[in-house]
């Protein structure tokens, strides 16, 4: 048998680099517009309907005011403002959203700010991230976006990522299917919509049972 062999070459880096240029463009026009649309969605999502501020908040204000050094009235504050943006999340329609679908991630670990940021995520897996700095209300850097994010606490004050549930989550990211673009290639590719949506099905399915595994058996074992 006599096989062809190519003509090998030291790469060359000017192709190497308008290949990477190419394809870091063409991310930017595909990924970093749904990114950038989700993002003002879901900041709008959270800032609407506006709700009013709770009492306790309030009283904190209240308390701020009348207080003589800057340093505690400032601490106190914002205490209030941290109430307040909890109470604005809870009543926004982000927050309708997330309570409705978080029984059903529920038996996962995921409270209704972690299910809303997973259901976004089907669009595409980079937009939870996005998703997740906005419930947070993080800041626009990385720092305050990482800090945000991994500080965040459920309504009964209990950290959001605990190691467990971050497991689960890392499974369900690792097996699910979340990006649409493949899902519509899939679709255009076979001629119909019945493999795409079998390809959602079998691998949400896939990824659910064993994020469940994985969090109810790391909680069994008492990681918290």
């Amino acid at each position: 048998m006599i096989l062809e062999l190519p003509a090998y070459q030291v790469p060359s880096l000017r192709n190497a680099l308008l290949a990477a240029r190419d394809q870091g463009l063409s991310f930017l026009k595909t990924a970093g517009t749904v990114i950038m649309a989700i993002c003002v969605v879901m900041w709008w999502l959270s800032a609407y309907p506006r709700v009013a501020p709770p009492p306790e908040a309030v009283a904190l204000r209240t308390q701020a005011a009348a207080m003589a050094r800057p340093a505690e009235a400032a601490a106190i504050v914002a205490r209030a403002e941290h109430l307040e943006s909890r109470a604005q999340q809870t009543g926004s329609f982000a927050g309708w959203i997330g309570h409705a679908i978080q029984p059903v991630f529920a038996p996962l670990g995921y409270d209704w700010q972690l299910s809303a940021g997973l259901l976004t995520s089907f669009l595409a897996r980079e937009v939870f991230v996005s998703t997740m700095s906005v419930l947070a209300g993080a800041g626009d850097d990385q720092a305050g976006v990482i800090s945000g994010v991994r500080t965040m606490t459920r309504e009964d004050g209990r950290a959001v990522f605990t190691r467990a549930t971050a497991a689960s989550a890392l499974v369900f990211f690792v097996l699910a299917m979340q990006c649409l673009p493949t899902l519509a290639v899939t679709r255009r590719e076979t001629g119909g919509i019945k493999w795409a949506a079998l390809q959602l099905g079998y691998m949400s399915g896939v990824a659910y049972i064993a994020a469940f595994i994985t969090y109810q058996s790391l909680t069994a074992m008492g990681v918290s």
